[in-house]
């Protein structure tokens, strides 16, 4: 009993050691591409994957990027300007604009995380099989544990 918990206690510690720091540097090197390869700033980029994920106003923008609703409307400003973003008036009441992605905002977007899993597919190949099978396993055991 005394061996299980040590184990327990050393999991916490290596979850909290692994999981956040790399969900970290992935979302960290997609920021950095978004911004060098694609001249996005963050704001911009965390406002296109919003949108897409269906968040279409300003206002509910601000809140999930938990930022002013100034800030959000100049990323989109900027968006719109880039051809990235459009506004639609809402047919039911027009003083609420919904936000959507243009069909270059998508594929831009969609170019940006095609470079991320070009990154951790790199990343991927350099470990050793045995390696991989074990990622592969623990990351199972972590979608079973917690999603």
């Amino acid at each position: 009993m005394a061996d299980e918990q040590a184990q327990v206690e050393e999991a916490i510690e290596k979850y909290w050691e692994s999981v956040p720091p790399a969900w970290h540097n992935t979302r960290a090197y997609i920021r950095q591409a978004a911004a060098e390869k694609f001249s996005m700033t963050s704001e911009q980029f965390q406002v296109l994957r919003r949108i897409r994920k269906g968040i279409d106003s300003v206002s509910a923008l601000a809140d999930a990027n938990h930022t002013s609703r100034s800030s959000v409307s100049k990323a989109v400003d900027a968006l719109v300007n880039k051809g990235l973003v459009s506004r639609l008036t809402d047919e039911n009441d027009r003083r609420h604009i919904h936000l959507t992605l243009t069909d270059e905002g998508q594929r831009l977007l969609k170019e940006v995380y095609d470079h991320a899993e070009a990154w951790l597919r790199e990343k991927f190949q350099a470990l050793a099989p045995e390696e991989l099978a074990l990622l592969l396993a623990a990351m199972r055991i972590l979608q079973k544990t917690f999603l």
